[in-house]
């Protein structure tokens, strides 16, 4: 799959990937102005143009990136794992993707919803399954 910024100066290629997950946790909505809505990539994502990515560590275990041209969301990267989760707009081709599942639940402001059926976890349950608590 091949993704890449608003500028394009930074190009992203990964396997395929057929998932798509929200995030409703504080730090991804005040990153995004939104929930997050990424790909899952795990840890293989290949980078041209890295001289233009800028990573702010925003806890003791991930980082997120973004365009210094444009400013474009690049990734989430889970930092123990390498695991890359890349924005579903940034993918030249995203018809292929299911919204799955829906992370950080109860952190969910009340001014959305999503229709989806998608498996959704609380804060708790997510900081166990990563061992983050």
């Amino acid at each position: 799959m091949k993704a890449h910024c608003l500028c394009r100066s930074v190009r992203l290629e990964t396997g395929e990937h057929h998932t798509a997950d929200a995030c409703h946790c504080s730090m991804c909505r005040r990153w995004s102005g939104g929930p997050l809505l990424a790909v899952p990539c795990g840890s293989d994502v290949r980078i041209e143009g890295a001289e233009h990515i800028t990573a702010y560590r925003s806890s003791d275990w991930a980082e997120r990136a973004f365009c210094s041209k444009c400013g474009s969301h690049l990734y989430y990267r889970y930092l123990p794992t390498g695991e890359h989760f890349v924005p579903a707009g940034l993918f030249e081709d995203d018809s292929g993707l299911t919204f799955t599942m829906q992370i950080f639940v109860d952190n969910k402001p009340a001014y959305y919803d999503f229709a989806n059926d998608t498996e959704k976890l609380t804060e708790a349950q997510v900081l166990a399954q990563f061992g983050a608590e």
